[in-house]
């Protein structure tokens, strides 16, 4: 009889502790008001946009003494020799080349002008954004078919502070809405199944864990 009592205050016990791991698990888990990663949000239409910091290669047939590398300035803009100001930030490339033709058709007769960006900064408002408990917390230029697991790469992977399965997503061309990423199962585990598509203007967030 007294060993029946004995195991089942043993079950009690274990059914005490089942509950209270449950109750951890959910207090570690992604904050309130996320949603899971959605599937499939890669875009697939995306056109590189210019931004302040791209290095430009600039490229007009038959004239290669107009031919150069420019930076465009903080500012949007960028000059040539013949062009002396003109907005390149938040165009494609092919858009700015026929800006360029344009104002270069005032002084040289039909000019054809290629744009190869060689160095990819792009608009604040399309750069991917890592705060919080990264090794390398910083801004990335986004990428046709980035995913968080190329992020994760860029920064460095997480920090032994960080509460990676409790990190989010803030999506600003979904006016904000925040996403829950897994990134200990991912980074940590090797769990692909929580790896994700980042979209232009994503910001991902890794607080810090209790312990």
């Amino acid at each position: 009889m007294e060993n029946m009592r004995c195991m089942a205050k043993a079950a009690v016990a274990w059914v005490g502790f089942g509950l209270l791991l449950g109750m951890l698990g959910a207090c570690a888990g992604p904050s309130s008001g996320t949603t899971a990663a959605p599937v499939g949000a890669t875009t697939q239409d995306y056109d590189y946009i210019v931004g302040s910091g791209d290095v430009l290669s600039i490229i007009v047939w038959r004239n290669p003494e107009l031919s150069l590398s420019v930076p465009v300035r903080p500012d949007g803009k960028l000059s040539t020799p013949l062009v002396e100001e003109l907005v390149a930030q938040g165009k494609t490339t092919t858009q700015l080349a026929r800006d360029v033709e344009k104002a270069l058709s005032k002084l040289v007769r039909d000019p054809v002008v290629t744009i190869i960006v060689t160095r990819f900064v792009g608009p604040y408002s399309e750069q991917i954004r890592v705060v919080g408990e990264a090794a390398k917390p910083q801004a990335l230029p986004y990428k046709q078919q980035m995913t968080v697991l190329d992020v994760m790469i860029a920064v460095g992977g997480l920090t032994d502070f960080a509460d990676g399965n409790g990190a989010s997503i803030t999506r600003a061309s979904e006016g904000g809405k925040r996403y829950s990423v897994r990134l200990k199962d991912l980074v940590k585990r090797g769990d692909i199944s929580a790896n994700m598509d980042m979209r232009p203007g994503d910001i991902l967030i890794i607080p810090q864990g209790w312990f």
